[in-house]
């Protein structure tokens, strides 16, 4: 029979005896996509550390996708299309475990000519034979013969985000530092300061005007009890408040509310602000995008609108303290253009090969710099092999460095709206780390940002 068509099995044609299967095996992303789908998630399905603990001591999948396999022998298979299923017995005898291959079987058991009902044993097997599942169904089968061309299932993959779960998990597991939430006269604001409080990342002291800071709070619905208010006229004076307090040792991160960026930015880089370093400031977005197998840095996305060569070192060297003060040994940096050949007439070219060079002369240190690298090259090692390219970074970088502000922004953004990544933002080249968050920003980003702001700033006070 073609595989193509569904063909099913009217009731004047079923015997007693009759039979049918499919197979199927089990691995991660069945359990966590009927998990997603049924909203069943209980850590015993999920969470190996939680399975540990439990009856069987690992994950197991859950009874009901087992007992779908059935359904779906029923619904295509025997008696297949046109059936109704009025009614299932169940029992799970053993636990199926992810690599388990599961053959599902229905065998006719009974007929009964009123209302063309039909009862079949339904059984489940994994590979070694042992039954898994065992009972009875209850249908009514069709009564004419029906063709059907199969359904072309659409493709699905799942958007995982793991890359953060280790320095998250860090930082939550030590005591919750100071944070100015300068003007935090949102909604969205100061939803930020509560969630971020509640994680056990920050401990958010709110600078604004008061009366305004109250105001967003009711209309956001929550409560400000327990959380400090240093009342200020403005965006400005708040702004210049957070940088005092931040230069005094007084609070260890600066995190954006609701103004302007560049307002927060002129504060801190004021003179005689005292968080001014010799280094440049930039923004880095810390991706965890699903396709790529660790977290990818974006570099500069945010700040910096055409960088100069100078500039650019800079903006690499923060990007690459970053990951060293996140505990990474050796980072990999792809400088990137429009293709992977020096050509003089597009400067960005130019700046990637000085870059390489500057790096292999110390000047930018902790770091094994490539460039210029087209995007392919720099996260594909098949397309970096098809170009012919031999390097230690291509197709394994961790920090992509653009070539101005728009590029960084573009890609930054396509990997979160088309690629499903998760993006941490930090402003780096300050002495205390400032947090930029946006409206937009998923939960998960907004935590990570905070989570990394934490051990950054940590880190560099114990340095």
């Amino acid at each position: 029979m073609n595989d193509e068509v569904l063909r099913n099995r009217h009731f004047a044609e079923l015997r007693v005896g009759d039979t049918a299967s499919l197979v199927r095996s089990i691995g991660r992303d069945d359990i966590d996509l009927f998990a997603a789908v049924s909203g069943d998630v209980n850590p015993a399905h999920l969470d190996a550390v939680f399975a540990a603990t439990d009856r069987f001591g690992h994950i197991v999948a859950h009874g009901m996708w087992t007992a779908a396999l059935v359904s779906a022998v029923l619904g295509t298979k025997l008696p297949g299309l046109g059936t109704i299923y009025l009614g299932q017995d169940l029992k799970f005898l053993k636990p199926v475990v992810p690599g388990d291959v599961v053959t599902a079987t229905v065998t006719v058991k009974e007929k009964r000519a009123e209302k063309a009902i039909v009862l079949l044993d339904t059984t489940c097997t994994n590979q070694r034979g042992e039954t898994v599942l065992a009972g009875t169904a209850t249908v009514i089968a069709p009564d004419r013969l029906i063709e059907w061309p199969r359904t072309r299932l659409p493709d699905v993959s799942l958007r995982r985000h793991e890359r953060y779960e280790a320095f998250v998990k860090d930082a939550r597991s030590r005591p919750p530092i100071h944070a100015a939430i300068v003007h935090p006269c949102s909604p969205a604001a100061i939803l930020g300061a509560i969630e971020v409080r509640d994680e056990g990342l920050l401990e958010p002291l709110l600078i604004g005007p008061e009366a305004k800071i109250r105001a967003a709070a009711e209309a956001a619905q929550v409560a400000l009890d327990g959380i400090a208010i240093e009342d200020v006229p403005h965006s400005h004076a708040a702004a210049a408040r957070a940088v005092e307090l931040a230069a005094a040792g007084r609070v260890a991160v600066l995190v954006k509310g609701s103004l302007h960026t560049d307002e927060l930015l002129a504060a801190v880089l004021a003179a005689g602000s005292g968080l001014r370093t010799e280094r440049r400031l930039s923004h880095v977005y810390v991706m965890d995008v699903p396709a790529y197998p660790k977290p990818l840095v974006v570099t500069d996305a945010a700040v910096n609108i055409q960088p100069t060569l100078e500039h650019k070192r800079d903006i690499c060297q923060n990007a690459v303290d970053l990951l060293r003060l996140l505990g990474m040994e050796e980072v990999l940096v792809a400088v990137l253009a429009a293709v992977e050949t020096v050509n003089p007439k597009m400067p960005s070219t130019l700046d990637a090969a000085a870059l390489s060079m500057m790096a292999s002369r110390g000047q930018i240190e902790g770091a094994k710099v490539d460039g210029p690298l087209a995007f392919d090259n720099a996260i594909s090692v098949d397309a970096a092999r098809t170009k012919g390219i031999v390097s230690p970074v291509a197709g394994r970088a961790d920090i992509l460095l653009v070539p101005d502000l728009e590029a960084g922004n573009m890609l930054a953004k396509q990997l979160i709206y088309f690629g499903g990544a998760t993006a941490a933002g930090l402003v780096l080249g300050a002495r205390v780390p400032i947090v930029l968050t946006s409206r937009a920003d998923s939960l998960s980003a907004r935590i990570a940002s905070a989570a990394l702001a934490k051990l950054v700033a940590e880190r560099k006070a114990i340095l």
